[in-house]
């Protein structure tokens, strides 16, 4: 099933931040093929994404991936007003590319992870052969997204620790980082 800009919208509402409609609307075709695509071949539909855990990281927590990705996607445009009303001009920042770039870091995630016999979300056969990263550059990259929304999703994790992130990445890194730590720290407290 094909999902339009509009259902994209109402799953990741910052997409409407993107000042640009052209580049509005290949996130959102990027976000459609992941989609259909992704558990497996299965495809994921709007309440099965919804119900995905954030991070298959941090054991039994009630934060979910949807929500993570308007997360840090927010996180990222307040952290962009902070510098922008701080130093101005002189922290020069695309917002077109960091609320794209935002958007889609994760986006390979639904090509990662698949189901298993019972149900529950797993890292699948892709999942295991190639991080998130790497398939949703190619998703980008397939869809024409620029270099520098790209960039964001191949160094927003621990694959970018050995390049020069841009000022974009660098804050998208963090905005994932806080809310990485914090699953993390919600996991470990459910365990007791």
């Amino acid at each position: 099933m094909k999902h339009n800009l509009e259902q994209i919208s109402e799953l990741i509402p910052p997409i409407n931040e993107i000042g640009d409609p052209e580049l509005r609307r290949k996130v959102a075709a990027v976000w459609d093929e992941a989609l259909v695509t992704g558990c497996g071949g299965k495809g994921w539909t709007f309440d099965e994404l919804r119900a995905i855990a954030f991070t298959l990281l941090a054991g039994d927590i009630d934060l979910r991936f949807v929500e993570h990705i308007n997360s840090t996607a927010r996180q990222c445009i307040a952290i962009e007003q902070v510098l922008k009303s701080t130093f101005g001009d002189r922290v020069p920042i695309d917002h077109d590319v960091l609320v794209a770039g935002a958007l889609l870091a994760d986006v390979g995630k639904l090509l990662e992870y698949d189901r298993d016999e019972s149900g529950n979300v797993i890292k699948g056969k892709l999942g295991n052969d190639l991080r998130h990263p790497f398939s949703g550059v190619a998703l980008c990259w397939k869809h024409g997204l620029p270099s520098g929304v790209m960039h964001i999703v191949a160094t927003h994790s621990h694959e970018g620790d050995k390049v020069q992130r841009s000022i974009e990445s660098i804050i998208f890194h963090h905005a994932d980082f806080v809310d990485f730590d914090i699953a993390k720290f919600l996991g470990k407290s459910s365990q007791g």
